[in-house]
């Protein structure tokens, strides 16, 4: 990131942030803390990794910033606006329209085309029905001839980029990837990430990335890691 960028960045009203939050798991003595007292600002068209091993906290935190979850204390907002006080029909009104996920496993309906996973997403995010954005957004990860193909008759990597496509359907402002490499071989995952990369440069929406993967990590502007629930 440029001097410029960097500067641009802290001026910039937040997008999505998280103050103070904390997410536990149990009660007692049994209790897990996935998240602890985390605190970071996303701001519009930034390109973030969170990095950290297995079970440091990332996905949690992708949940968290995304309305998926409630914390256990502090606040998640959403332009400003608390995303994690909100009703639950509310939030996801708002993840719907403004914020979009790809997880590890592509999780595509499996009776549903390529073409139908994405047409789904964009209609599920409230807008009105737009085919031909479907096909030109398969096409542009570089699967126009896919369209009419089931997960199943798709490669892991072809699999993925549809669910890129999906959530690019719902226009996303932020997109939230957690580990979208992670049951991809080096070369598939490579270009995988780069296509993220083409499509982030294009579309401008911020991305958060969650990886275990310090190569990957570098691939991005900012850099937060992950030990135990807490950002070093």
């Amino acid at each position: 990131m440029t001097v410029a960028e960097r500067t641009r960045a802290t001026t910039e009203p937040a997008l999505a942030q998280c103050v103070g939050v904390s997410v536990d798991h149990g009660h007692g003595h049994g209790v897990i803390h996935a998240l602890r007292d985390v605190t970071l600002v996303i701001r519009p068209g930034e390109r973030v990794a969170l990095w950290g091993r297995s079970g440091s906290g990332k996905t949690t935190l992708l949940h968290a910033l995304g309305g998926l979850i409630e914390p256990s204390a502090g606040t998640v907002l959403w332009k400003d606006e608390p995303l994690s006080t909100l009703d639950e029909a509310v939030r996801a009104g708002l993840r719907a329209r403004g914020i979009a996920y790809v997880f590890q496993g592509a999780h595509l309906l499996p009776h549903f085309t390529a073409f139908e996973n994405v047409a789904f997403a964009a209609a599920a995010s409230g807008g009105p029905p737009e085919p031909e954005r479907s096909r030109e957004l398969l096409e542009l990860v570089g699967l126009g001839a896919k369209l009419d193909s089931l997960p199943s008759e798709l490669s892991g990597g072809e699999a993925q980029r549809v669910a890129i496509a999906r959530a690019l359907a719902q226009r996303p402002e932020l997109l939230l990837c957690d580990e979208p490499t992670g049951q991809l071989d080096t070369d598939t995952g490579r270009r995988v990430l780069d296509l993220v990369d083409a499509l982030q440069a294009r579309f401008g929406f911020a991305l958060v990335l969650a990886t275990h993967d310090s190569g990957v990590a570098r691939r991005h502007d900012r850099v937060l890691r992950l030990t135990d629930g807490e950002l070093e």
